[in-house]
């Protein structure tokens, strides 16, 4: 058997940043691809049945904001909320520059962004954030109050108003359109 010949690849650690939304430019600007933020405060949870209905003028104050792409599972008796995982950001892409023009600071979700999604991130000083698939079970326990605050025909899509405590995400595109999906597809051919 042929032994298989191993390149070291350079990776940077990011740093662990504490945000509480509203989030301002100089939050933003502080943001690097691979930095973990923790988010405390009121995150909102909406998906594309949402988004449809709100268009460019969401159901809660934009400026500053972050919106989590999610919807719960039913919420067990004596918990806050099911579990809570991203869907799927790509859906939301044709929303989220009118949303970012509007004052949104971070979407939250997960996979790639399209480039039109960055191009504004840049133009508007924003980031996406993105959660691993697989960790909506443990994200429920970072969620300290749930409430519907729009749409609630929707049932488990409808809009959310989440308080949550250091709820984790990586930042996957910062501002200046470094796209962790692109490093690593680059670090891996390195390393090939």
């Amino acid at each position: 058997m042929q032994k298989l010949k191993r390149k070291n690849i350079k990776t940077s650690k990011g740093k662990t940043v504490k945000l509480s939304p509203p989030l301002t430019d100089k939050d933003i600007a502080g943001l690097k691809v691979g930095d973990t933020v923790l988010i405390t405060g009121t995150i909102y949870c909406a998906r594309d049945s949402a988004h449809k209905l709100f268009g460019d003028k969401p159901p809660f104050p934009a400026k500053g904001s972050v919106i989590y792409y999610a919807s719960p599972t039913p919420t067990p008796p004596g918990a806050i909320i099911g579990s809570i995982g991203p869907t799927t950001s790509t859906r939301m892409d044709k929303y989220a520059p009118d949303l970012l023009k509007a004052g949104v600071k971070a979407t939250i979700g997960k996979g790639r962004r399209s480039q039109s999604v960055i191009d504004a991130q840049k133009k508007y000083n924003a980031v996406y954030l993105a959660i691993p698939g697989g960790t909506a079970a443990a994200l429920a326990k970072n969620v300290k109050k749930a409430t519907v605050i729009a749409y609630p025909e929707l049932g488990p899509e409808a809009v959310l108003e989440l308080e949550v405590v250091n709820f984790p995400t990586i930042v996957t595109i910062d501002a200046k359109g470094n796209d962790l999906f692109e490093i690593g597809k680059e670090k891996y051919h390195e390393g090939t």
